[in-house]
């Protein structure tokens, strides 16, 4: 088997993954392993959906031996009985991921492998099942114990410079200048790294330390604003957060990050008092445009009168046109944030649940803080500091999780009462 050619004949890999299913012996697997990583890397984009099929269709749960196993444990719910379950209800696809895994490389061809599975799923959903089973793994696998916090600057090898320039999922580094700005003495930038993937980052996040919390993107990211003493910064603030591998969506590392960045940056400068982002309401405008009569209410003439600002071209270099249009709409983000909930009764806005899940507060709303055309396509132009008080997270996250409440500054509540909208409930987003 080992010395077969290693084509992209559908047989190779069918062959192949029974054969590692079935062997036994640690050396003779560890080939087979290898073999099978490498055949499926070669793969063409017809013979990987093969592939993926065939993990789909073949290697999924018995349903007889389910039921007849379920059967036996309703009839005696002992521990002998529910281990009989468990090993029922396993896909043998998982176990051939784990032992795909014992090849050099194996974990890393997998997440590869994930992120190509991703692609196709939409189109064939048959495929979500195989998807999951990989989170599932990569879940355990990428647990918080195992990942390194690494502090990465200019002194760092140019191979992962130029990742953090390709991976920037955010706010777009453009090119080597740009990004020796975001590395100098008032930046901080630090992500998680894993063994099995020890030159690529699975998350970095950015921080800029200020005097003071910041109101817009632009100063951060210009490349020619002066440098900070940072022994004279009071506030650390996060900017950009970016998820590197897309084989790993999924798995949370975020959380964990940010946390264990502000206690980094507390140890080494004592004098920091603010922990705080600037992050995007990428939600908001949609939200906005979906609005009826009905979720709008008395606000719903208001709500047509901005859209048709937010309609012209340049509505934001017109200093008349914007400020007639900016209390009401900073009342709408405000109501938007912290009573538009998915049915589940947590927030629609996927940042404010990462921050707001992670305990932190939303501390302020700052008008035309992105001028990007993303920014203000996706949030009008507004952008949110949700700010890390680190005595509080724990009592924070608890109040989210356990109560789906919005911990918020008093301005913000106020301009979400302004906005006479009555609370909404859309579809997960």
């Amino acid at each position: 088997m080992l010395r077969r050619s290693r084509g992209s004949d559908e047989d190779d890999f069918v062959q192949l993954s029974r054969s590692l299913l079935a062997q036994r012996g640690e050396a003779t697997a560890a080939a087979l392993a290898q073999t099978l990583v490498e055949t499926t890397r070669a793969l063409d984009d017809d013979a990987r959906l093969r592939f993926f099929r065939f993990l789909a269709r073949e290697l999924s749960p018995d349903g007889e031996a389910v039921l007849e196993a379920a059967e036996a444990y309703a009839a005696d719910p002992g521990p002998a009985h529910l281990a009989a379950l468990e090993r029922a209800v396993e896909p043998a696809r998982q176990e051939l991921f784990r032992r795909m895994n014992f090849a050099p490389g194996g974990t890393a061809a997998l997440v590869r492998l994930r992120a190509d599975l991703k692609d196709r799923v939409a189109e064939h959903p048959e495929l979500a099942a195989v998807d999951n089973d990989l989170l599932h793994l990569f879940i355990s696998w990428f647990n918080r114990g195992f990942l390194t916090l690494a502090r990465i600057d200019w002194s760092s090898p140019a191979a992962l410079l130029e990742k953090l320039i390709a991976y920037e999922a955010v706010h777009e580094i453009r090119g080597f200048q740009d990004l020796r700005r975001r590395l100098s003495a008032d930046r901080r930038c630090f992500a998680f790294f894993h063994p099995a993937l020890p030159e690529e980052p699975l998350v970095f996040v950015e921080v800029a330390l200020t005097e003071g919390m910041v109101e817009g993107i632009a100063p951060l990211i210009d490349p020619d604003r002066p440098e900070l003493d940072p022994r004279s910064a009071d506030s650390a603030i996060f900017y950009s957060i970016s998820n590197c591998q897309k084989g790993l969506s999924g798995v949370s590392f975020g959380s964990f990050l940010i946390k264990q960045v502000a206690v980094e940056l507390q140890t080494e400068l004592p004098d920091l008092k603010i922990f705080a982002t600037l992050s995007p309401v990428p939600g908001f405008v949609g939200w906005l445009r979906a609005l009826g009569p009905e979720q709008a209410g008395e606000d719903d003439q208001r709500v047509r009168e901005i859209l048709e600002v937010l309609d012209q071209p340049d509505w934001f270099d017109d200093a008349a046109a914007s400020e007639t249009i900016r209390p009401a709409l900073i009342d709408l983000c405000a109501h938007y944030l912290l009573h538009a909930r998915r049915p589940d009764g947590f927030p629609l806005d996927r940042v404010a649940r990462f921050h707001l899940g992670n305990g932190a507060g939303l501390e302020r709303i700052n008008w035309l803080a992105d001028r990007s055309p993303r920014g203000l396509g996706r949030s009008a132009g507004m952008m949110v500091n949700y700010r890390y008080r680190l005595d509080r997270l724990e009592q924070n996250h608890e109040a989210y999780v356990n109560q789906k409440r919005v911990v918020a500054a008093r301005p913000v509540e106020q301009a979400a009462r302004k906005a006479r909208l009555r609370a909404t409930r859309t579809e997960a987003a």
